[in-house]
């Protein structure tokens, strides 16, 4: 005997599959940019505060960092509304970084 395949169920299977596929894509964009606007954020404020101990605070590399980590913060806030506080090891929800936190430390 062979076994036939009912049409509706194919159609149900591939909906499935493909609500599946919607949902898993969708759901992981946003850890994604979670996970790229933490990175940046770190890296920048890890580069600030190499460059301020083996140059100074007032130093062009330092301002060269400083400008990084705002730019970092912003455009987390600009995907997310969020933005991660290095310093605090959190995120904050609020857009209440100060642009001069790393002037002195």
């Amino acid at each position: 005997m062979k076994a036939q395949l009912n049409p509706s169920w194919i159609r149900a299977l591939l909906s499935a599959t493909a609500l599946g596929a919607a949902l898993f894509f969708t759901g992981a964009a946003p850890l994604h940019a979670d996970d790229d606007c933490q990175r940046r954020i770190a890296h920048a404020d890890h580069k600030l505060h190499e460059a301020a101990e083996h140059h100074g605070w007032d130093s062009p590399q330092a301002v060269k960092y400083r400008h990084q980590l705002a730019e970092a913060r912003a455009w987390c806030w600009e995907h997310s509304h969020r933005w991660w506080d290095e310093d605090g090891h959190r995120w904050r929800s609020d857009r209440d970084w100060d642009d001069h936190d790393h002037d002195r430390h």
